[in-house]
């Protein structure tokens, strides 16, 4: 079952909200992005601030089925400061666009963290034992005069009280003269890609004086620029692919045993616009803002501002399916270009089986599509109903017409309220949704 279950015959119940309670957020506290590890013991959120935190699954929890979906904070660090660049006179700031971890090889484990500039890769480890009796050092730390020295002590390790330290390993710098939209590390562990709006760097995650450009769009006369480049990632098992994804809502997936600059794609993924639907928006709405490969590797999802689209990379000229995330604002577009809302990047994601597919809404609402069954859900992120295991009521919006009493009209959404960042447990139905600066897990209901 773990992972494998539909989006809609599973009950999904409330497990936990970390974050403040208060309607007046810090422009720090809000969460920009969420990641779980490889085993999903460990999960990932970034903020505006800077900030890592990590939390952890409860080891006792995970045998009992009811509270699996429980994260205690493990470790949090200050992941990038503020910079400013004095040749272009920019702010360079602090927030963590991107997180990825690294698969665990040892008793450490790794991540790369990165926010417009700065790519990081950091080592997270855990300390429960303390060297103690030194001959040259006191127990507080002062040297002592050699001369005094009349025995010699073998140090030994003591336990002590669990502290997890996380350092920076390695500095990517100064390769992006744009601002960082993506990294993905590559299925042979040993490099990855960053990605700006005009290029996209290979890196091997050694070596940080060097980095190999793969992509480059940026035509000779900037006005004569017409796409940017959205998101960009690795093929899960075949390290020679990667495709990105662009503001013209087209996907390219390239080859890197074609030639060294990949420059002249493979495939080129891209759905013709339907004339009926055309409007001074369809360009906007058209961008791609995530793209993400199934686990299996077989099929790829993208994300723009209406729907989530399946492709199966065998096949470029249309989706083999697409799911209608909020057609309900197709009307409401003119509002949402004054509000700037239009231009909000929303992600999305797959759960274990690649068989359900998962993105975030407004009025804090994400939904979830069934492949299998075709059958789609909406839920709601909200303190209203936080007791532990209280399952989720299923939410409807009522587009036009007569409202039925359970529904919520478009024109009352919050916009404000936002749902951007989601991840899925790699191998259970646990999930994690961030509303500005609250992470709520929720997880099956069990009978």
């Amino acid at each position: 079952m773990a992972g494998a279950g539909g989006g809609n015959d599973i009950q999904w119940c409330f497990s936990q909200v970390k974050g403040a309670v208060d309607d007046d957020v810090a422009e720090a506290d809000i969460i920009s992005t969420v990641e779980f590890n490889h085993s999903g013991e460990l999960l990932a959120t970034g903020d505006k601030g800077g900030r890592v935190v990590i939390f952890q699954q409860e080891q006792e929890n995970k045998i009992q089925s009811h509270s699996r979906g429980e994260y205690n904070v493990y470790s949090t660090f200050q992941s990038h400061e503020p910079e400013f660049d004095y040749l272009k006179s920019l702010e360079i700031e602090e927030k963590i666009n991107k997180i990825r971890w690294l698969p665990q090889k040892n008793a450490a484990q790794f991540l790369l963290s990165t926010n417009d500039k700065t790519i990081k890769l950091w080592k997270i480890s855990e300390r429960d034992k303390r060297p103690e009796g030194y001959n040259l050092k006191e127990e507080d730390g002062r040297f002592r005069d050699p001369t005094t020295v009349t025995t010699l002590r073998v140090p030994v390790f003591r336990p002590m009280d669990l502290m997890v330290e996380a350092s920076p390993r390695r500095i990517f710098a100064n390769a992006h003269t744009y601002h960082i939209n993506s990294i993905s590390i590559n299925s042979d562990y040993e490099t990855y890609l960053s990605a700006d709006d005009l290029r996209i760097n290979l890196w091997h995650l050694e070596i940080t004086d060097r980095s190999f450009n793969i992509v480059d769009i940026k035509p000779a006369n900037m006005e004569e620029l017409t796409e940017v480049i959205t998101a960009a990632e690795f093929h899960p098992n075949s390290c020679n692919t990667f495709v990105y994804s662009s503001s013209k809502g087209t996907i390219r997936l390239c080859d890197m045993r074609a030639s060294a600059l990949c420059d002249r794609h493979s495939k080129l993924f891209e759905e013709p616009e339907d004339p009926s639907n055309r409007s001074f928006f369809s360009e906007i709405i058209s961008s791609i803002s995530d793209v993400k490969f199934s686990h299996s590797g077989r099929y790829m999802m993208t994300r723009d501002y209406l729907s989530v689209k399946i492709w199966d990379l065998n096949m470029e000229n249309r989706p083999v399916e697409t799911y209608q995330v909020h057609e309900y604002l197709r009307s409401k577009l003119c509002s949402l270009y004054e509000n700037d809302c239009i231009f909000d990047k929303f992600e999305c994601c797959w759960n274990g089986s690649d068989s359900v597919v998962m993105t975030g809404s407004y009025n804090n609402f994400f939904r979830m599509f069934d492949r299998n069954t075709k059958r789609d859900i909406t839920l709601e992120a909200s303190r209203e109903n936080n007791k532990p295991r209280t399952v989720l009521k299923p939410r409807k919006v009522c587009a036009s017409g007569k409202r039925k009493k359970d529904e919520i009209s478009v024109d009352s959404l919050d916009f404000n309220k936002k749902i951007l960042h989601t991840a899925w447990h790699p191998k259970e139905n646990i999930i994690a949704v961030a509303t500005t600066n609250n992470l709520y897990i929720f997880q099956d209901k069990v009978n």
